[in-house]
């Protein structure tokens, strides 16, 4: 991290250039900025980040945190309905040299993939890793057991989770059990 990036983070309070154009969103993202403690000053040519609000424009060279907007060049972006908290904590990790990006819902998960034959779903050797977790081995033994690395095992389940559909190992093991038992029940 760089002297001036160290310097940004002691600091309390950044000095941040709005640029909206509805008069009462700059208002109260103006309230969100200053009530975090932060200064806002008229021009980027002053800020040590911008906090824009959709596609507006900002000056070149200055740190942006972007509210709903779809520019992912940007340091930070955020939904445009985003909590001040996260608008404070956005700006302070932007103007440190981070990049920020709102999280998708964690319980969303992945979708499953629409195919329903397990063979033609996953490879032999995903098969493989998810007949060893449904018998309850641990990474680290799946990787001896298939003498693969432990990062390979990591690679296959995560890929297991993402094409079934899974927020677990348990569940992909179930949802695995469930594609098994409706194909035998197709014969």
């Amino acid at each position: 991290m760089s002297d001036a990036a160290l310097a940004l983070i002691s600091r309390k309070s950044l000095r941040v250039a709005i640029q909206v154009g509805d008069p009462g969103r700059r208002a109260g993202l103006y309230q969100v900025v200053s009530g975090a403690g932060h200064e806002v000053v008229a021009s980027t040519d002053f800020a040590d980040v911008a906090l824009v609000d959709g596609e507006q424009s900002t000056g070149q060279g200055v740190p942006t945190v972007t509210l709903g907007g779809a520019d992912n060049d940007q340091a930070g972006l955020l939904p445009s309905n985003a909590s001040p908290e996260r608008i404070d904590a956005a700006l302070r990790a932007v103007a440190a040299g981070l990049v920020v990006r709102a999280i998708e819902d964690a319980a969303a998960g992945f979708d499953a993939m629409p195919e329903r034959s397990l063979e033609t779903l996953l490879t032999p050797r995903e098969i493989e890793v998810l007949s060893a977790i449904a018998y309850g081995l641990s990474n680290k033994a799946i990787a001896r057991r298939l003498n693969i690395s432990l990062h390979t095992v990591k690679f296959h389940i995560e890929s297991l989770l993402r094409k079934l559909g899974a927020h677990s190992r348990a569940e992909a093991v179930a949802k695995g059990l469930a594609l098994r038992r409706d194909q035998i029940l197709e014969l």
